[in-house]
């Protein structure tokens, strides 16, 4: 096999950045700032990824690889020191909590249904069901906000809460949406990146991608339903696999653990 030349893979960083930078602008990130950011990925990648035996990579080493002098080596490590930390394996607490409402013994009924909940209360509630998802720094009242805001959910004329969407789904470029934003294509690329670089006895991660590049415009509506129905259908097994397989006591696990689970998103260009 071939190994790619810096040009097609300058030319490749070229493709998946030009959406990148569609939102950074959108959200009045400068080129500058992008470069500064640039540069801290650059010696933080460098510094925790390509040391050896298990050590930091020195500074030499660290400029040799990221093209940077010794000087601004230094100084990005003690703006990694100072930042804070970035963003990590991003699950919204709201998703979670919609998860759990449909599948959680507690809080379906008989035909598995979810129950509707009151607010709070003694048994099965909207407030026990937000503790119940790790959601002690969320007051239930934002969440509820959130997910009628995002048509997840609604109030009954008893004042109980019926769950009308398995999926929480903000609609605007919020701060949720932008975390979710960073998180998937993170996700999509730690993926590619484990499938460029692993050995011969490391399995591969499942990546495919089903397209077609002579559909006709028009079918674009049918598209969209389609995939609603089909990728929800198969999001929920996955889902319920994933439940089935969680540690039940995620602060006392009986061994390690990791964050697991696929994507599926619609491709149009």
């Amino acid at each position: 096999m071939a190994a790619a030349s810096n040009s097609q893979v300058a030319a490749a960083t070229r493709q998946w950045l030009r959406p990148l930078v569609h939102v950074l602008i959108r959200c009045g990130i400068t080129w500058r700032e992008f470069a500064e950011l640039a540069k801290t990925a650059y010696v933080e990648v460098a510094t925790t990824s390509f040391g050896k035996r298990g050590r930091p990579t020195n500074v030499s080493r660290t400029a040799v690889l990221t093209g940077l002098a010794r000087r601004e080596v230094r100084k990005q490590r003690e703006n990694l020191k100072r930042a804070p930390e970035a963003l990590t394996g991003y699950v919204a607490k709201a998703s979670q909590l919609l998860t759990t409402w449909h599948l959680d013994p507690e809080y379906v009924d008989p035909s598995g249904k979810p129950l509707p909940l009151p607010l709070d209360g003694e048994g099965p509630s909207f407030t026990a069901l937000v503790r119940r998802c790790g959601g002690g720094d969320v007051r239930p009242s934002t969440m509820l906000k959130e997910l009628r805001a995002a048509g997840a959910i609604r109030q009954l004329p008893d004042g109980r809460y019926e769950a009308l969407q398995r999926s929480y789904i903000p609609h605007a470029m919020d701060e949720q949406m932008i975390r979710l934003w960073g998180t998937v294509i993170a996700d999509v690329a730690t993926t590619y990146v484990h499938n460029l670089t692993r050995s011969g006895r490391t399995p591969a991660r499942f990546e495919r991608a089903a397209v077609n590049d002579s559909i006709p415009e028009s079918a674009l509506p049918e598209f969209r339903k389609f995939l609603e129905a089909e990728g929800q259908a198969f999001l929920e097994r996955i889902d319920a696999w994933l439940t089935a397989h969680e540690a039940r006591d995620a602060r006392k696990p009986d061994g390690p653990t990791v964050r697991l689970g696929a994507g599926v998103y619609h491709i149009q260009d």
